[in-house]
């Protein structure tokens, strides 16, 4: 018992860790919000390509209705 009681307290210092300061925090959250942006922007550059070849594919859009007529 007087062992348990004497590791306690070394046990619960060992589990203890330094927490990373403000510093440490912000820079690593910059670079995860960094990388996250590069991802969006390939991304979406990568879509408006596929969607100006898709463009260059269809040629100009016709009309899903034919012009009024005259009523004549």
């Amino acid at each position: 018992m007087r062992a348990a009681f004497l590791l306690l307290p070394l046990l619960l210092l060992a589990a203890c860790k330094d927490e990373p300061d403000f510093d440490t925090r912000y820079d690593k959250a910059a670079k995860e919000i960094e990388a996250r942006a590069k991802a969006m922007d390939a991304d979406i550059a990568e879509a408006e390509k596929a969607a100006a070849v898709s463009k260059g594919l269809q040629g100009e859009a016709k009309p899903s209705n034919p012009p009024p007529s005259s009523g004549e």
